[in-house]
């Protein structure tokens, strides 16, 4: 009779423990890619929960799990260059809370959420103000890299005080106000066109300059023709040429209108 009661009392026992394990929760599960911040009736303690399973006392302890993996977050950012051109762009920020600070970092800011709307939003804001005011509209296209430097370089140093980091930052769809974009396209074409003139100049000056050589070319043929050709070389030449019959056409006198020729200067064959 007493066993009985001892096992009975032990299966009681035995059930409202796992009751209580299951209602109070005396261990908590960190999952990859996050840290628990454990805090004793509300405070923030300096043990930081990595992953796997921690036994926790129910009711004295409550932990608040964050994210430490790599977050990608877009802001719609907008500004002013250095010559006073509206500016606009997409400012896309690879960043995490750095894992051994994240009980600093919900103490003093809170979860992911408010890291961006408090922390990551207005900074990127004002860098990429301060950073787009030291170049002109042309340098900010022109010096993309750099000026991307520029705010990468600063938005890290900024994020740093409250242990947040900086993995990449990007430049997405620079544009600028339609009246700079129309200014700039009309440049462009007045630029093709001055280059299409100055192309076509360039081409009718050096189509001119090979008329005038070949007009030198051909007056200085005429020229050596007439110092060397005497009437003796007419007269080689037309015989050479003749093929041995008279033109069968006699002009009005009855004489035959070609070169005078004395007999003994012609080829042996005519002779005969």
């Amino acid at each position: 009779m007493k066993s009985s009661n001892s096992s009975y009392i032990l299966a009681v026992i035995a059930i409202l423990l796992l009751i209580g394990a299951i209602f109070f929760k005396p261990f908590v599960i960190i999952n990859a890619g996050e840290r628990g911040v454990i805090m004793n009736f509300g405070q923030v303690q300096e043990r930081v929960l990595t992953e796997g399973i921690h036994p926790i006392i129910p009711v004295v302890n409550t932990v608040k799990t964050l994210s430490v993996r790599v977050q990608k977050h877009q802001i719609p950012g907008q500004a002013s260059s250095k010559d006073l051109q509206d500016v606009f762009t997409d400012v896309a920020l690879n960043w995490h809370i750095d894992p051994n600070k994240s009980n600093l970092v919900f103490q003093q800011i809170g979860d992911e959420n408010e890291v961006v709307q408090r922390i990551i939003n207005p900074a990127v804001e004002e860098i990429l103000k301060a950073v787009m005011a030291l170049y002109t509209a042309e340098q900010i296209i022109t010096k993309r890299g750099e000026v991307k430097a520029g705010i990468d370089e600063q938005l890290k140093s900024r994020l740093a005080q409250y242990n947040v980091a900086v993995d990449d930052i990007s430049l997405v769809n620079i544009r600028f106000s339609q009246r700079f974009s129309e200014a700039v396209e009309a440049k462009q074409i007045a630029e093709q066109e001055a280059k299409r003139a100055e192309f076509l100049a360039l081409k009718a000056t050096q189509e001119a300059q090979a008329e005038i050589n070949r007009a030198k070319g051909q007056a200085e043929a005429q020229r050596l023709l007439r110092e060397n050709l005497t009437a003796e070389i007419l007269q080689k030449r037309a015989i050479d040429k003749w093929d041995g019959h008279f033109p069968t056409v006699l002009g009005g006198n009855g004489a035959l209108p070609f070169i005078n020729i004395a007999p003994n200067e012609l080829p042996p064959t005519v002779q005969k």
